[in-house]
C-alpha cells in the first residue's frame, strides 16, 4: 500500500506578514479571493494561501497579484516592511545626509514627502 507523501506545512513570519498585507489591499478593494484570482489569472485556493502565509509566491506571482489589486509591487513590500519592523518605513538619507520619508498613497504609490 502507497503512502501519499505530503511536505509539512512551514509557515514563516515573513510569509505571514506578506500575506497579511495581501489580505488587507484586497479588503481596501472590497473584492473576494475569487475575485482577485480572476483578476490576477490565479485561483482562489492559491490566494488564500498566500494570504495564510503557507506559500512563497514567486515574482511573477507578485506581479500578478499586484495588478489584481491594482497596486504597485513597490508598494505592496513598503507596507510589508512596515508591518514587519513594526514602524513606518524610512527612505536612506542620502549622502548629504538629508532624511526624506517615503509615504504610501492608498497603497497604489509612494511618494516623498
Amino acid at each position: 500500500m502507497r503512502t501519499k507523501r505530503t511536505s509539512p506545512t512551514v509557515v514563516s513570519t515573513d510569509h505571514v506578514v506578506l500575506g497579511e498585507v495581501v489580505r488587507e489591499a484586497r479588503a481596501r478593494h472590497a473584492i473576494s479571493q475569487e475575485e482577485l484570482g480572476f483578476r490576477a489569472g490565479l485561483h482562489r485556493n492559491y490566494v488564500g494561501a498566500i494570504e495564510r502565509g503557507e506559500i512563497n509566491p514567486t515574482f511573477r506571482t507578485l506581479l500578478r497579484l499586484t495588478g489584481g489589486l491594482d497596486v504597485q509591487l513597490s508598494a505592496l513590500v513598503a507596507r510589508y516592511e512596515q508591518q514587519r519592523l513594526g514602524r513606518p518605513e524610512r527612505a536612506r538619507a542620502p549622502e548629504d545626509g538629508a532624511t526624506n520619508s517615503l509615504q504610501i498613497d492608498e497603497g497604489r504609490s509612494m511618494t516623498r514627502a
